[in-house]
């Protein structure tokens, strides 16, 4: 009889010890989802309260410049009108005109290049290949500092300083490393076989890799041409040195601006200038942001 009466009670017991368990698991669960939104919560409001602040004082009026207030006071558009104004200098229009056109040469030709390199490290054996993918990278961690002097002296003798072309080269061989090493990792992870088979059924390793490898890289190499081109809109070291007034990127001409009033600092009209500069990149950001998101993760998991 006792036997009997305890399996009841054990089986109670049982019951309770698995709601306990549940009970515990959700409340993990809670607090982890709670802590991993708090956190991003912070992470966001770290990233982005400089550019809230830019854009607050890019409407306030010169007057009131440091003016501690958090939110939009003493609003004012003359800001975005100095930053355009040819009459005290600043040629914005135009500098933007010069980075989108830097900006698109410089990416077209390192995915031109990058793309067939990246093929050429992931899915092709040759004599050398650590040696150039060492060198890849090393070219990618070399200071841009140290190639001021000597590319200044270079382009001087050869008759190139103020041009386009002394600011689309040096903006390649940066961007460059970055898309062999995007791509490369990406071309990597592709299974062998759909090229064998588009080989198998007649293809060149050429036309494998038009019609097959690049229509399945298309996520990567899109999400390689927006780093490429944020990479060279935000140039300023060497275009600084080697550009001139008609062919200035933003970023150099942002750092040369006048202001409404002399002897001092045009910090509301450097703001307006920020501003219009980067909604431009948070827009196609947010636009294609599907698009980079499955390029970043296309290639990591293989199959």
């Amino acid at each position: 009889m006792s036997l009997a009466a305890d399996r009841p009670r054990s089986a109670t017991r049982s019951r309770e010890r698995e709601v306990d368990r549940t009970q515990v698991r959700v409340q993990r669960h809670t607090g982890h989802k709670l802590r991993t939104g708090i956190q991003a919560l912070v992470i966001a409001v770290w990233c982005l309260l400089p550019f809230y602040w830019m854009v607050v004082t890019s409407f306030r009026d010169v007057g009131f410049t440091f003016d501690p207030t958090p939110w939009f006071t003493h609003f004012t558009l003359d800001n975005y009108a100095t930053a355009f104004s040819t009459a005290l200098g600043n040629h914005l229009g135009r500098a933007l005109l010069n980075s989108v056109f830097i900006g698109a040469v410089v990416t077209i030709i390192a995915l031109l290049v990058g793309t067939s390199a990246a093929y050429a490290l992931a899915r092709l054996e040759f004599k050398g290949k650590s040696v150039i993918a060492g060198a890849i990278l090393a070219a990618s961690m070399f200071p841009g500092v140290a190639l001021i002097s000597p590319l200044f002296q270079l382009f001087t003798d050869i008759g190139w300083m103020g041009t386009y072309q002394a600011l689309i080269l040096p903006s390649i061989s940066f961007v460059l490393p970055l898309t062999v090493y995007t791509l490369a990792s990406f071309f990597r992870e592709m299974p062998w076989d759909l090229e064998e088979a588009a080989r198998i059924d007649g293809c060149t390793r050429i036309q494998a890799f038009r019609r097959i490898i690049m229509p399945l890289a298309a996520p990567a190499v899109f999400t390689t041409a927006i780093l490429a081109f944020i990479s060279s809109w935000n140039e300023y070291l060497i275009s600084s040195q080697l550009s001139s007034d008609a062919t200035q990127p933003v970023t150099v001409a942002i750092a040369s601006f006048a202001g409404s009033q002399p002897h001092q600092e045009p910090y509301t009209a450097v703001m307006a200038a920020g501003t219009i500069v980067t909604i431009p990149l948070v827009i196609l950001v947010l636009i294609f942001q599907r698009r980079i998101v499955a390029g970043l993760t296309a290639g990591g998991v293989k199959g």
